[in-house]
C-alpha cells in the first residue's frame, strides 16, 4: 500500500509539472506576440504650418449710438394744433414738428404792441417838449421807462409765441409720434425722438494692454448679424482719456458712414481696429488644436524609421480668423502637424495621411446656401468618418 501511494502522488505531480510547463509555454508566446505586436496606422489629415503677414486687428461686440439724438418735447404748455411730420419721416434743421395754440398770446400781441405803440409816441413827444423848456426831465425818464417797459412786453409775447411752433434742431429722423391733434401739453411733454444716423457712432471697450497701439484715425471695420456678408469701413475717433477702474478696459468710439440709414442707433455689432501694419504670424487650421485645461496642443507629424508617427506639442495660440487660428509659440514654419483625427492620437502613434480627405481651409470662410442632398450629405458623413477611423 505504501508503494501504491507512492505512486499516485508521483503520477500527480508529473500532471501538475506537466500542465505547468504548457501553461508556462502559453504565457511565454503570448508575451512574445503582445511585444511583437504593432498597432495598425491611424488615418488622419495633415497641413504644413504656414507663414503669413496679417493686417493685426482687435476685435469687440460694440453698440451703436446716434451722432445726435434728442427727444424733442414741449417748453410750453399748450393746446397741439398742428403737426408736421409723421411717425418715421426724415426732417431738416428748422422744419415745424408741432404748432400749439397761441391765439391767446397773439391777442396779448396785439395789445402790447398798441401799448408800445403809444409809449413810443408819448416819449418822443416828452423830448419834443423839453427841448422848448415845457416838460422836465422826470416827466421824460418816466416816458423812456414807459417804452423800454412796453417793447419788453412785445418781445416777450414774440417768444413765447415762438416757443410754442417746435421746430427740428438738427437733420435726422424721427421715430413714433407721440402726440395727436387737440391733445393738452404740458411743459416737458415728449413729442418725439429725433436721431441723426448719417453718419454713426459705434462705442466698444479694449483691453488696456492695446492702448500703446490705438489712436484716433485708425481704419475699423463694422459688420453685424442682421445684414450678413456686409461690412462697413471708418475710422476711430475717439479714445477715452480713462480706464475703467473696475474691468481696466478702455471705451473707444469709431465713425462709420451710414447713408442709406442701414444701420440704427442702438443696434449691436462686431467692430474690429486694423493696425496699418502688417506683421508676420505663423498660421495652423483651427481644427487642428486639442483644448484642454493644462494647455493647448498638436501633433507634429515625424519621421521614425521610415515610419510616420505623431509628437504632442503644445502651443500658445493668438487670434484667429475663419478657419485659421495664430500660434504664438510652439512651432515653426512649414512644420507638419496634425488637422483632423487628432482627437486618437498619442506620443509615437503611427500615422497614414489621408489629405484627399481634409476640408477646405480660408480666411475668411462663407457658408454655401446650396443644401446637401441626401447623396452628398452621405459621402461627406462617409469621409469624415473614415478619416476618424
Amino acid at each position: 500500500m505504501k508503494r501504491l501511494w507512492l505512486f499516485a502522488i508521483g503520477g500527480v505531480v508529473a500532471a501538475t509539472a506537466a500542465l505547468g510547463g504548457v501553461k508556462a509555454a502559453q504565457i511565454g508566446a503570448m508575451i512574445k506576440g503582445a511585444k511583437a505586436f504593432r498597432p495598425p496606422p491611424e488615418s488622419v489629415t495633415s497641413a504644413h504650418v504656414e507663414s503669413l503677414r496679417w493686417q493685426e486687428s482687435r476685435a469687440a461686440v460694440g453698440t451703436l449710438v446716434a451722432v445726435r439724438a434728442v427727444t424733442v418735447a414741449s417748453e410750453l404748455p399748450g393746446l397741439v394744433r398742428q403737426i408736421g411730420f409723421d411717425s418715421g419721416a426724415f426732417v431738416r434743421r428748422g422744419d415745424v414738428l408741432v404748432k400749439l395754440d397761441t391765439s391767446t398770446e397773439e391777442a396779448q400781441l396785439a395789445a402790447a404792441e398798441a401799448d408800445a405803440t403809444l409809449a413810443w409816441t408819448t416819449r418822443k413827444r416828452t423830448r419834443t417838449l423839453i427841448e422848448q423848456n415845457s416838460s422836465t426831465q422826470a416827466d421824460l425818464d418816466a416816458a423812456e421807462a414807459r417804452a423800454d417797459q412796453t417793447a419788453a412786453n412785445v418781445a416777450m409775447l414774440k417768444a413765447t409765441i415762438a416757443k410754442k411752433t417746435i421746430r427740428a434742431p438738427f437733420d435726422g429722423r424721427v421715430a413714433i409720434r407721440q402726440v395727436e391733434l387737440g391733445q393738452v401739453l404740458a411743459a416737458g411733454t415728449p413729442i418725439a425722438s429725433l436721431q441723426s444716423i448719417d453718419p454713426i457712432h459705434a462705442d466698444f471697450w479694449l483691453p488696456q494692454q492695446v492702448i500703446a497701439d490705438l489712436r484716433a484715425g485708425m481704419q475699423s471695420r463694422l459688420a453685424t448679424d442682421v445684414f450678413p456678408g456686409r461690412t462697413w469701413d471708418g475710422a476711430v475717433t475717439v479714445v477715452n482719456p480713462e480706464v475703467d477702474t473696475a474691468t481696466r478696459n478702455v471705451r473707444v468710439r469709431a465713425t462709420f458712414r451710414n447713408t442709406d440709414g442701414t444701420l440704427r442707433p442702438g443696434m449691436f455689432a462686431n467692430v474690429e481696429v486694423l493696425s496699418p501694419e502688417e506683421r508676420p504670424t505663423l498660421a495652423i487650421p483651427a481644427t487642428s488644436v486639442l483644448y484642454a485645461p493644462y494647455g493647448d496642443s498638436v501633433f507634429a507629424v515625424e519621421q521614425k524609421d521610415k515610419e510616420l508617427v505623431a509628437h504632442q506639442k503644445f502651443v500658445r495660440l493668438g487670434e484667429r480668423r475663419g478657419d485659421l487660428v495664430a500660434v504664438v509659440s510652439g512651432l515653426e514654419a512649414d512644420e507638419t502637424i496634425v488637422t483632423s483625427g487628432g482627437f486618437k492620437l498619442h506620443n509615437g502613434s503611427t500615422l497614414a495621411l489621408r489629405n484627399d480627405l481634409a476640408p477646405t481651409v480660408e480666411v475668411a470662410p462663407k457658408p454655401t446656401e446650396e443644401p446637401a442632398s441626401p447623396a452628398t450629405g452621405g459621402a461627406r458623413r462617409a469621409e469624415h468618418s473614415e478619416a476618424d477611423k
